[in-house]
């Protein structure tokens, strides 16, 4: 097939340092072209493909520092117009953004959502009954009644590039985007609690500059409290697969969380809130925990040493494969090309 891959602009393919839905999108795409389909990029300039890129923008939005960074995004849709009719499919990630455009489009849409399902973007996406959601849990598409989700399909990891590690080192690890919603105070104050050390890794965006340096900063002592920066790939793997255990006190309905499954494929257990999609990606007593409260997650980082670690990685290869992802979203194509063609025919 001829696949046109839509990523958002925000950060580049695959992401430097934070990044989960545009290291998914890397991945998607690598393995499509392995399997012998001509796929093409929309993308920063500053992304790294082995697909046909269109830099939509020379750099990367969150690096560009422009005044009105949105009105880049009308740009993929003036090329998407001109471009459009080479492919058999188009499988967008920008979600809210590329909707208004779905109805001047001659060639089917899936779009992926890859965030959250607030109560505006359900609003909106039940006004476009034609698009082919794909939703990335089960808690997802439940949260959307009305939204035309067509499949629920988990993010899948290639699982080689996590090294095993059946013999971590004495510390917590919190890593994500640094802002109140993804709960690194809580596991500050968790770590604290249970006189744990935690290391702390994120991107500081502009935004919650004030939030880390007012709320974070005076929790951080360097010692039993370390904030690491940002981590590219590398140093991602290697504080994950060396840590006992990884906080997740996430409290929003988060739609997946990539870096719960990364963590598990190192032997890493999770200790999570139950909420969203952490039910489904959390076998509760055996790859981590699922708690209520700060209290319960204390306490579970005392049985964190009961969790049998090749078992966390056994859950990923399984269940959260990119083979599995792939095979699911190569379907998925076929499926919608071909009832496209047979409606286009019937039309004809």
């Amino acid at each position: 097939m001829k696949i046109l891959q839509i990523a958002p602009l925000w950060i580049p393919i695959p992401p430097i340092t934070y990044g989960g839905t545009e290291l998914v999108i890397s991945w998607l795409t690598e393995e499509l072209i392995k399997r012998g389909h001509d796929v093409t990029l929309l993308a920063s300039g500053d992304s790294k493909t082995s697909a046909k890129l269109i830099p939509i923008w020379p750099k990367s939005l969150w690096r560009a520092n422009l005044s009105a960074p949105h009105a880049v995004f009308a740009l993929i849709y003036e090329k998407l117009a001109q471009i459009q009719e080479d492919f058999d499919i188009i499988h967008d990630h920008c979600e809210f953004y590329t909707a208004p455009f779905v109805p001047f489009l001659k060639r089917p849409l899936v779009s992926t959502i890859h965030h959250p399902m607030y109560e505006e973007l359900i609003i909106l996406f039940k006004k476009f009954p034609k698009i082919n959601f794909v939703a990335v849990s089960k808690d997802q598409r439940k949260s959307a009644p009305g939204v035309n989700f067509v499949k629920t399909i988990y993010h899948g990891l290639p699982i080689s590039q996590y090294p095993f590690n059946p013999q971590p080192k004495d510390y917590l690890l919190w890593l994500s985007k640094i802002f109140p919603e993804k709960g690194p105070a809580e596991a500050i104050e968790v770590a604290k609690q249970a006189k744990e050390k935690l290391i702390v890794s994120g991107n500081i965006l502009k935004e919650y500059g004030d939030y880390f340096e007012y709320r974070l900063q005076p929790l951080i002592d360097g010692e039993q409290i370390q904030f690491v920066g940002a981590s590219d790939f590398e140093k991602k793997i290697d504080l994950f697969r060396n840590a006992t255990a990884f906080l997740y006190p996430v409290r929003r309905p988060e739609p997946f969380g990539l870096v719960v499954i990364e963590a598990m494929a190192c032997g890493t257990p999770v200790i999570a809130y139950k909420t969203g999609a952490m039910l489904e990606l959390i076998k509760d007593g055996k790859t981590g925990f699922l708690v209520n409260t700060q209290e319960e997650m204390v306490k579970a980082l005392k049985k964190v040493d009961q969790i049998d670690r090749i078992a966390c990685r056994r859950h990923v290869a399984r269940k959260f494969s990119l083979k599995k992802m792939v095979n699911k979203y190569e379907a998925l194509y076929y499926t919608i090309v071909k009832n496209f063609k047979k409606n286009y025919e019937k039309k004809a």
